[in-house]
């Protein structure tokens, strides 16, 4: 038995790490499959080699232009496609075309698949935005031509039936709930620390499109609020860290820049991999996020979350974990100042029943039904003991 995995991965944004190392786990609690029979393409092959002892493969072929490269990734991986068992797509905001691209790499993949004869199964993603022809077209055709169609959100799954998705369509949890959990306490130090990630909106070094008002009214917003919050309480820091280096550590540092009470945080200007982030998140006490994977690991860790939506998919997760109230639309930062403040008091309440209830969310997401492993071996069966 051999299985393949393709995702966003080995592009420095440690969300999609920790998603590959989530479909690691799983596949291995669920079968008997080792390391060696698993083949991960990413855009960073020798570092997937190093962390998780898989087999890997470029996601792409190496050319001058985009069309060659496209053609010579066809030639280069049919052969290997064909020696798979099954193909795995997924997790992650893949499917989407917010970014042009995103549709074509793994359309790419899909039709290779195809021409391979290997069954894929879509794998967790999250679907959308889908504003474009070209995108809704492909990804329609990626998922009418899987096996098995698996998203992480009920939204997910509306979208993709909008689109023409004929097919039965699974929500299952987003792999990454399923990481290793860090099992080393960590001392309770003096004060209330909070981790705050900043995703570089409408910044020209990241976003798709530029809007330098955008961007300065969301930096000035988070860093009035901020620091509404840290004058409200005299006892509380704040710890920049970043899913993303370096693209959303500029972000904090121009929001850092901002702040009266600079002085009372502190910025991680390194990249850290998605392990170091759990042990750094599990050093807070509350984690104040942008990036999904950065609330999604801080629930893995058991911290309280207060989620700021950049993305329609941070609004969805919160609902999805009944916290529509913990989160704010990164629009409106700039014009509620004391948001954070409004929504930690709230919190406070019962602290002690706001901590807990972040363990009973791990322990409901990680034991959701239907288990997409689950799915993968009642349609493989003779694949997967």
């Amino acid at each position: 038995m051999r299985i393949g995995i393709v995702g966003n991965y080995g592009n420095n944004n440690q969300g999609d790490e920790a998603i590959l190392e989530g479909i690691l786990v799983q596949l291995k609690k669920a079968t008997n499959i080792q390391s060696s029979d698993i083949i991960v393409f990413t855009n960073n092959p020798e570092q997937a080699q190093k962390r998780y002892g898989v087999q890997t493969a470029s996601l792409f072929e190496k050319r001058r232009t985009d069309p060659m490269k496209f053609l010579a990734t066809v030639r280069h991986h049919l052969p290997i496609i064909r020696e798979l068992d099954l193909l795995i797509i997924g997790g992650g905001g893949i499917l989407m075309d917010l970014y042009r691209n995103n549709p074509i790499v793994y359309g790419m993949y899909s039709w290779i698949a195809r021409r391979a004869k290997t069954p894929t199964v879509i794998y967790g993603p999250g679907v959308g935005p889908l504003r474009t022809f070209m995108g809704k077209t492909i990804i329609r055709s990626i998922a009418n031509h899987a096996e098995i169609i698996t998203v992480r959100d009920p939204q997910s799954k509306n979208l993709l039936h909008s689109i023409g998705v004929k097919k039965n369509i699974q929500v299952i949890t987003d792999p990454a709930f399923f990481v290793e959990i860090p099992e080393k306490l960590v001392e309770k130090r003096e004060g209330f620390h909070i981790g705050v990630t900043a995703v570089p909106y409408f910044n020209k070094s990241y976003w798709p499109k530029e809007d330098k008002q955008k961007y300065n009214d969301y930096i000035n917003g988070m860093s009035q609020n901020l620091d509404n919050l840290l004058e409200k309480r005299p006892m509380a820091s704040i710890h920049f860290f970043s899913t993303k280096h370096p693209y959303d550590t500029v972000a904090a540092k121009d929001i850092q820049k901002q702040m009266v009470h600079a002085n009372r945080t502190t910025l991680c200007n390194k990249e850290l991999t998605h392990r170091e982030i759990l042990d750094f998140v599990n050093q807070q006490d509350l984690i104040i996020g942008t990036r999904l994977h950065s609330l999604i690991l801080s629930v893995v860790a058991k911290k309280p979350i207060l989620g700021i939506s950049y993305h329609q998919k941070v609004r969805d997760f919160m609902r999805l974990i009944d916290c529509s109230d913990q989160v704010i639309d990164i629009s409106e930062v700039h014009s509620q100042e004391d948001a954070f403040l409004s929504m930690l008091k709230g919190m406070e309440r019962d602290w002690k029943g706001t901590v807990a209830r972040m363990e009973t969310i791990l322990i409901e997401m990680k034991t959701k039904e239907p288990n997409g492993m689950t799915l993968i071996k009642q349609a493989f069966p003779h694949m997967i003991k």
